[in-house]
């Protein structure tokens, strides 16, 4: 069963960059990772991809094609993806609307406190194939 999600325009023109930059051509997707942990409540890993792998559907919005295992699609029932921006750091945002925001204190790692439903993606997860040297 694929999971009722929103994906914001920003959310999505992130995704879409992210495929069209791949250099995978036609039929490329956007595998999501996403599983219980952190303080938000979610935890995520993300890659352009040409096809699906086994036992992942694909999840097509808008013209984008997105690959997502099983614990995705229960994950992402009912958040919305979104692309938050900062002058200190960039990535995907995963909004539950019926979770109550975070009182946890990040102090114990040293990092500031992300917003309420944040997930932090680094873009050095970002796969990329690759380069090939030309002979």
């Amino acid at each position: 069963m694929l999971p009722n999600v929103t994906i914001t325009p920003a959310a999505a023109k992130f995704i879409q960059r992210i495929v069209r930059f791949s250099g995978l051509g036609a039929g490329a997707g956007f595998r999501l990772s996403v599983t219980p942990g952190g303080c938000s409540g979610y935890s995520s890993e993300f890659s352009a991809e040409a096809a699906p792998q086994t036992g992942e559907q694909t999840l097509e919005i808008d013209g984008m094609r997105l690959f997502l295992g099983a614990e995705s699609r229960l994950m992402l029932q009912g958040l919305t993806i979104d692309f938050t921006e900062t002058p200190t750091q960039s990535g995907l945002s995963f909004i539950n609307p019926n979770k109550a925001p975070c009182a946890c204190s990040s102090a114990e790692t040293g990092a500031p406190a992300a917003p309420s439903g944040v997930t932090k993606i680094e873009l050095s997860s970002i796969a990329r194939p690759a380069p090939t040297l030309a002979s």
